[in-house]
């Protein structure tokens, strides 16, 4: 297999030639991609030039765009190599990673594994995509209370909830509770036939279909009936104790200031809570009063208590999402 390099070489003294040769021939299509999809993302966000012939792939560039793209490509292979997949996603995510001065060492050339901060579950591994969602990761195994802010696609819900679910498997905690309010967003959905459940239900779906993919369906169906994973909406939680829990309020920017000092104050021993919520997203139609923003203003800093923030860059859904995050919210800042 080869591929050829793109056309307008760089100027000969900028210019570095770096070979990387592959054990496992039958890993190079994962590796590279369909339709060398993968080569291609990283030749344009790291501007190098990549062929490919055989085991060997050079790589031609400046000397740090091509020793990043070095330290990706092996990283990859590594994850290839302990049978977990790949896809453009988690290119882009590396190279993110590999490219911020303050990780250098997480993915190691040398040893031809990755070290990224990963979470396993029964149904997959999820490895972090971004910087923020490398700390990220060590917050939700070490802190009490996380609060994670950004918007939409920067991973907080569907990281919190891997966490979760591992926790749960591995005996850590002994149940997992998934709340968020029930808040419209800017419309006004009117009367809901049937039960609670299928009333809330709604609002609750996106925890759900995070569940699903963490867990077999009738794992899920399994632990929801014997009350190991509760979800609710929030009103649910007044007058409760949650101990030896893993708890996720999704959505905080739509609670209220009493209503977040009431979810905050259900904690209970041996248990971790995450927050979740977008504050340029609010709902309430008092926006201003957002429970979440408030918290955060009061808490942050306090010991047991981790704070981390998604820019739009650190979307990690289609790209275009960070874009259209972007257009709207203005100009990017670091987390």
């Amino acid at each position: 297999m080869s591929k050829k390099a793109p056309r307008g070489p760089l100027a000969a003294t900028d210019r570095v030639r770096l070979e990387i040769e592959f054990d496992k021939v039958q890993l190079l299509g994962p590796l590279f991609g369909q339709y060398d999809q993968n080569l291609i993302a990283l030749e344009g966000q790291l501007g190098v030039y990549i062929s490919a012939r055989g085991n060997r792939v050079v790589v031609e560039g400046q000397a740090e765009a091509a020793a990043r793209t070095r330290d990706v490509l092996t990283s990859l292979y590594g994850r290839l190599l302990k049978g977990e997949q790949i896809d453009t996603g988690d290119v882009l995510g590396a190279v993110s990673i590999a490219s911020d001065p303050s990780f250098d060492g997480l993915v190691q050339a040398e040893s031809g594994m990755a070290t990224t901060a990963a979470i396993r579950t029964r149904r997959k591994t999820i490895v972090a995509r971004s910087p923020t969602q490398v700390r990220y990761i060590e917050a939700l195994g070490s802190s009490d209370v996380i609060f994670a802010l950004g918007p939409a696609g920067t991973g907080k819900t569907y990281l919190a909830v891997a966490q979760a679910v591992s926790q749960l498997i591995s005996g850590s905690v002994d149940r997992l509770i998934l709340s968020r309010p029930a808040v419209e967003a800017g419309e006004r959905l009117g009367f809901l036939p049937g039960d609670m459940k299928e009333k809330v239900d709604p609002y609750l779906r996106p925890l759900y279909d995070a569940l699903y993919d963490m867990l077999p369906a009738e794992q899920v169906e399994r632990r929801l009936a014997s009350g190991e994973i509760e979800i609710a909406p929030l009103a649910f939680m007044r007058g409760r104790t949650l101990a030896h829990a893993f708890i996720i309020l999704d959505e905080a920017q739509n609670t209220t200031p009493l209503q977040m000092k009431m979810f905050l104050t259900r904690f209970g021993e041996r248990s971790r809570m995450v927050i979740c919520g977008d504050p340029n997203q609010v709902d309430l139609p008092t926006p201003g009063m957002s429970g979440l923003a408030d918290a955060v203003k009061k808490l942050e800093g306090v010991e047991g208590i981790s704070t981390l923030r998604f820019s739009a860059k650190e979307v990690v859904r289609h790209p275009i999402v960070g874009r259209i995050v972007e257009a709207y919210e203005g100009p990017t800042r670091d987390g």
